[in-house]
């Protein structure tokens, strides 16, 4: 073993959350111990939720789906945003399904907030009508962000100042949360409880020396070329959808998009992907060393080790 998990030997919870930047073993890891436990794998991957992003997003494959059972991969049409409340709404029935028939749970993904949601709380504001929604994001096409954001500093500051440039989704939803409920979205969150309990679950980060998990990144991207990923663009592409949907801002979609119109060489577009992909694994890792800095974390790019790791984590 090159390392070994920073936490003590615990016995195996309800519900095991393994997190980690993208590349780094984490659906492997996941199956290993799903078939150890007899657990059912939970996606906790904004962009794996998508049926249009299979080879771009290195879902599990269809092998890996006959190994142990896996819930919310590919259940959602890239025409449909889905939001950290609606994942969570979708989750907890799952959750309770198998806590009643008293099987374990693994959720495994990249997205932070989704963890969050899970072990701190979420508190949506009400669901607000397609007519609000796409009235306020007229606005923000009409104004331009710089305007549009002004208004929304007027009414929920700390929103405005979180929200990234050009996340124009998240911007629409703050600015029309704020007028249509006479309430700031910030507020609104700030009533949280978590969806699990305290002592039913257990994080683990896979957290792997950063040069490995660059060499993975790029290896990964060309292994997605190899696998379909421009045909996947291309149909993507070919759908027509609004390019401020989640499902288009998927890590390497607009280079390869691109490289399809005769923008970029084959050979740009691959290095832009992997570039970005990089960079998307750098911020996970600060996301995750900044939010769950009490999770036990697992060093290391070798999958059997991490699996040692893991089962010694869990006692088994």
């Amino acid at each position: 073993m090159t390392g070994m998990a920073s936490a003590e030997t615990v016995s195996a919870p309800a519900v095991w959350l393994i997190a980690g930047p993208t590349a780094s073993g984490k659906s492997a890891l996941a199956l290993k111990l799903a078939q150890r436990l007899g657990a059912e794998i939970i996606n906790a991957d904004a962009s794996q939720l998508y049926a249009d992003l299979s080879v771009l997003t290195a879902r599990p494959t269809p092998s890996d789906l006959q190994q142990a059972p896996h819930r919310l991969y590919g259940v959602a049409d890239g025409a449909d945003a889905w939001s950290v409340g609606r994942w969570l709404r979708a989750v907890l029935p799952i959750l309770e399904e198998l806590r009643r028939a008293g099987r374990c749970a693994i959720v495994t993904g990249g997205t932070g907030l989704y963890f969050n949601a899970l072990t701190r709380g979420l508190a949506e504001a009400p669901d607000l009508s397609a007519e609000a929604r796409l009235a306020v994001q007229a606005r923000y096409e009409r104004d331009g962000e710089a305007a549009f954001r002004a208004v929304l500093r007027g009414l929920d500051p700390v929103a405005e100042g979180r929200i990234a440039p050009r996340d124009r989704q998240r911007l629409v939803r703050a600015l029309a949360v704020a007028e249509m409920t006479g309430r700031a979205l910030t507020d609104w969150q700030a009533d949280t409880r978590p969806a699990l309990a305290a002592g039913e679950w257990r994080g683990v980060v896979l957290d792997p020396p950063r040069p490995a998990l660059y060499a993975r990144c790029d290896a990964r991207v060309e292994q997605m070329i190899r696998d379909g990923a421009l045909d996947e663009a291309a149909r993507l592409a070919a759908r027509g959808l609004d390019p401020g949907l989640p499902v288009m801002k998927a890590v390497g979609y607009r280079w390869l998009a691109a490289h399809l119109d005769g923008e970029l060489t084959l050979e740009q577009a691959v290095a832009a992907t992997a570039q970005d992909t990089r960079r998307y694994a750098k911020r996970q890792m600060t996301w995750f060393r900044n939010q769950a800095p009490g999770w036990a974390r697992i060093d290391g790019t070798d999958a059997r080790d991490q699996a040692a790791q893991l089962f010694a984590l869990a006692g088994l």
